[in-house]
C-alpha cells in the first residue's frame, strides 16, 4: 500500500486528486492515510481481508445512531487488492499524543464525558449473543493469549500470567455476576481524539467491547503508566464511575492483565510494523508489573 494507490483510490472514489497524503502510525490491521482534497479533509482505512470494514460499519450506525461522535462514512468497497473505507475527518489528536499538555479541570471534563459516551452505549441492543458466553471465558483467552505471546517472543516471563491466573480464582463470583453490556473497549491512549482540552471524536471502531467496561479503564491507565505519565485522568474516571470495593479489586486485576497483554505484544509484528522491544521497555513493563503486583498484596493479601 503506498500514495500512489490512495491517490488512485481518491479519484476514483472522490472524483479529486488529493492535494496531500498522510500515513498514520496507529493500526495494527489497517493501513490508516490522511488525504486532503479541495481543503475537506478524509481518513481512508485500506485492509487486504476480505470483508474487513463489515463489522466497522455495523458499529459505526449504531453507534451515530446514539449520538456518539464517531465518523460518517463517505464511500466503502473494493479497490484492487484493498477493501477500503473512507471516513470524515475530526479534528485532534489521540490523548496521548496530548496527554502532558491537559490542565487538570481538562482532565476532569474528559473524564466526565467518557463516562457518559459509555453509559450510552450500554444501551445499545446487542443480538446473537452466545448463550454459553459468559465474561470468565473472556479473561481467560486474554491471559491465554499473553501467555502464548510471553512464551513465543522470550522477553518475559510467562510466570506472570501464572500468577494472575490464581487471582482470577478470588473474583469468580464477581466475573460471573458480569453481564454482556456493550462498551468502547479500545480507548485508551489512542482512539480517543481531543481538540482545544475536549473530546472532538472517537476513531478506530472496527468492534465493541461486551461486558464489564472497567477494562477500558484498566487499559486507559496501564498506557499512561507505559507512557510513564500521571494516572490523575484515570482517576477521574473511576471517581465518576462510583466503584465499589469489588470493582477496585477487579480493577487492579484488569490492569495487571494488561501489563501482561503489554509485555505479549513486544516483538510481534503486525502488517509491515514490528512492535519495539529493547532493556529499556523490558525494565519498564516489569516495573510496572512489580509495582501493580505490589499494590495487590499489600491491600489483598
Amino acid at each position: 500500500m503506498n500514495e500512489n494507490t490512495i491517490s488512485q483510490l481518491c479519484t476514483q472514489c472522490l472524483s479529486e486528486t488529493p492535494r496531500s497524503i498522510e500515513r498514520c502510525a496507529v493500526g495494527q490491521g489497517n493501513y490508516v492515510f490522511i488525504v486532503e482534497c479541495s481543503e475537506i479533509k478524509y481518513v481512508i482505512r485500506c485492509s487486504t481481508e476480505w470483508k474487513a470494514y463489515e463489522n466497522t460499519v455495523h458499529w459505526l450506525e449504531q453507534l451515530a445512531s446514539i449520538k456518539i461522535p464517531v465518523p460518517k462514512i463517505i464511500a466503502k468497497g473494493t479497490f484492487g487488492e484493498y477493501e477500503y473505507l473512507i471516513l470524515s475527518y475530526f479534528e485532534g489528536k489521540d490523548i496521548g499524543l496530548v496527554y502532558s499538555q491537559l490542565k487538570d479541570n481538562d482532565k476532569e471534563e474528559i473524564a466526565k464525558e467518557i463516562v457518559r459516551i459509555q453509559n450510552q452505549v450500554a444501551t445499545l441492543k446487542l443480538n446473537n449473543i452466545e448463550a454459553q458466553w459468559s465474561w470468565y471465558s473472556v479473561i481467560d483467552d486474554m491471559l491465554n493469549r499473553a501467555k502464548k505471546r510471553i512464551a513465543a517472543n522470550g522477553y518475559f516471563e510467562v510466570e506472570k500470567v501464572d500468577q494472575l491466573w490464581k487471582l482470577t480464582e478470588q473474583l469468580n463470583e464477581y466475573f460471573t455476576s458480569i453481564k454482556p453490556i456493550a462498551y468502547l473497549d479500545d480507548i485508551s491512549t489512542k482512539n480517543l481524539l481531543i481538540h482545544n482540552g475536549r473530546i472532538s471524536g472517537i476513531v478506530d471502531i472496527d468492534w465493541i467491547g461486551i461486558g464489564d467496561s472497567l477494562t477500558y479503564v484498566a487499559l486507559t491507565k496501564m498506557a499512561l503508566l507505559n507512557m510513564e505519565c500521571d494516572t490523575d485522568y484515570v482517576n477521574y474516571i473511576l471517581s465518576e464511575m462510583h466503584l465499589n470495593n469489588v470493582q477496585e479489586k477487579a480493577f487492579l486485576f484488569y490492569t495487571l492483565m494488561y501489563c501482561v497483554d503489554f509485555m505479549g505484544e513486544r516483538g510481534m509484528q503486525f502488517m509491515d510494523k514490528v512492535v519495539e522491544v529493547n532493556e529499556l521497555i523490558i525494565d519498564r513493563l516489569n516495573g510496572i508489573y512489580e509495582l501493580l503486583w505490589n499494590e495487590w498484596r499489600n491491600r489483598y493479601i
